[in-house]
C-alpha cells in the first residue's frame, strides 16, 4: 500500500514555518522498479548526499560562519536520517526539510518519486510536491446480502475501516405459501441489513464527507444498497466496482477503485480548466480568474487565489521582496516599499509558497495542453 505524507495541513505548515536561516530541501527517489535492491538505494542515497554536499557548499561560500555551520549540520542531519531505519512501507520517494536555527526538520513520505537535485533557500522547496497534496479522501462501500465492508482514504491509501455482518436467513427451497413467506422474512431481512450498511457508514463518514464514494455489490442488488444511503452519501457515489465483497483483498479493492478514483480526478481538472475558461471570457470583476505570469503573481500578492494551475515541469523567472513578499516578473526595488528585490532564477517556488499561505489549493497538470497559451501558469480567483 502506497502512503502520501503530503497533505495541504502539512504543506501549508512548511509554507508558514518562519525560518531564522538558510533551508535545505532533499528529494529522494525509491521507485522499486529502479533502487529495489539495497545496494541500488545505497548507490542513489549516496548520489543524493553527494549533491546536497554540492549545494551547501556553493550555499555557504556566501554565508557568514555561523550560518554555514548550522547548514552543515543540517545536512548531517539529512545524512542520519537517511542512513538510519526510517520507515519506507509504501513510499516511493522522500522529500526532507532541515533547518536546525528554526527547529526545523521535516520527512514526508510520497507516493511517488521526485528526481530533483537538492535546494538550500530562505524557505522549504515545495513545488516539486505540492501537486501530490492532494487532500481528498474516497470511500469504497462494498455489500451483499449479508455482510459489508467499509474502505476509506486517498486513491493510494484506502483502508478498512468497518465490516458489518448481519444474520440473515438463506434461501427456503421448498415451494408453496411457505416459501412466499419466508421469502418474504428473508426479504425484510436484507432490507433491515442493508439500513444497517447505510447508518454505519454515514456515522462513519459523516464527520469528513469523502469526494467520492464507490459502491460493489452483486448484480442482483441493483441499486437497492444506494437507495438506503443517507442523501449526504448518495449524491457522492461516483461509480461502481465489480468485486467479490467478502473475498477480494484490500490491495484487489485498491487497484479497482484507483482506475475509477483516476477518471474522477481527471473530471475535476476539467471542472477547474472549465472555471478557469469562464472566468477568462468575462471582464471586470466578473471575470474570476488570472491567465499568464505577470497577472497571477499580482493576484497571489493580492490574496486573492482560490486554485493556483501549473504546468508540470514549468519554470519561470522572477523577482520577490524580501521585506514584504511582492513577487513580480521583473524591478529591482518593490513598488509597495521600494525594498531592493530578490532575483530568482525560478520564482514558481514563491508563487506555490504563497498560494498555501492562503490556503489556496495547487493543482499541477500532466500532460494536458491548456496552460499552454498562458505561459503554463494561471489561477481561478476568490474575487
Amino acid at each position: 500500500m502506497l502512503v502520501n505524507d503530503v497533505t495541504t495541513a502539512a504543506l501549508r505548515g512548511l509554507a508558514d514555518h518562519e525560518n531564522a536561516g538558510k533551508v535545505l530541501s532533499v528529494f529522494v527517489d525509491l521507485d522499486p522498479s529502479q533502487f529495489g535492491t539495497r545496494a541500488a538505494r545505497a548507490t542513489m542515497v549516496n548520489s543524493v548526499l553527494d549533491r546536497a554536499s554540492h549545494a551547501v557548499e556553493q550555499a555557504g561560500a556566501e554565508l557568514g560562519h555561523d550560518a554555514r555551520e548550522a547548514l552543515k549540520a543540517d545536512l548531517e542531519r539529512v545524512r542520519s536520517a537517511l542512513e538510519s531505519d526510517l520507515d519506507l512501507s509504501g513510499a516511493r520517494g522522500l522529500a526532507i526539510f532541515a533547518a536546525g536555527r528554526s527547529d526545523l526538520f521535516e520527512v514526508l513520505r510520497l507516493p511517488a518519486g521526485i528526481d530533483h537535485d537538492p535546494v538550500v533557500g530562505d524557505a522549504p522547496y515545495l513545488e516539486p510536491v505540492a501537486g501530490l497534496g492532494h487532500d481528498e479522501r474516497w470511500a469504497v462501500l462494498l455489500a451483499n446480502r449479508q455482510s459489508a465492508r467499509l474502505l476509506w482514504g486517498s486513491r493510494d491509501t484506502l483502508i478498512e475501516i468497518a465490516l458489518v455482518e448481519s444474520d440473515v436467513h438463506g434461501q427456503h427451497q421448498q415451494g408453496g405459501w411457505s416459501q412466499a413467506r419466508y421469502q418474504r422474512s428473508v426479504d425484510m431481512d436484507v432490507k433491515a441489513h442493508l439500513k444497517d450498511v447505510a447508518e454505519i457508514a454515514f456515522a462513519r463518514l459523516q464527520r469528513r464527507l469523502p469526494a467520492g464514494i464507490l459502491l460493489a455489490t452483486p448484480e442482483e442488488m441493483g441499486n437497492d444498497l444506494e437507495e438506503h444511503l443517507h442523501p449526504y452519501l448518495r449524491e457522492r457515489v461516483v461509480g461502481k466496482l465489480s468485486l467479490d465483497v467478502e473475498h477480494s483483498t484490500a490491495d484487489e479493492v485498491r487497484g479497482a477503485a484507483a482506475e475509477v478514483i483516476d477518471e474522477a480526478a481527471r473530471a475535476q481538472e476539467d471542472e477547474l480548466l472549465e472555471r478557469l475558461k469562464e472566468g477568462l471570457a468575462r471582464s471586470g470583476p466578473q471575470g474570476r480568474a488570472a491567465a499568464g505570469l505577470p497577472a497571477v503573481l499580482e493576484a497571489l500578492t493580492e490574496q486573492r487565489v482560490e486554485v493556483l494551475l501549473l504546468d508540470d515541469g514549468t519554470t519561470h523567472e522572477g523577482v520577490v521582496c524580501p521585506q514584504c513578499g511582492w513577487l513580480g516578473v521583473e524591478g529591482d526595488e518593490c513598488p509597495a516599499d521600494g525594498t531592493p528585490t530578490e532575483h530568482r532564477d525560478d520564482i514558481l517556488p514563491d508563487a506555490v509558497d504563497r498560494a498555501l499561505t492562503q490556503s489556496a489549493r495547487v493543482v499541477v497538470l500532466r500532460d494536458r495542453p491548456d496552460l499552454g497559451s498562458h505561459e503554463h501558469v494561471a489561477a481561478i480567483l476568490r474575487y
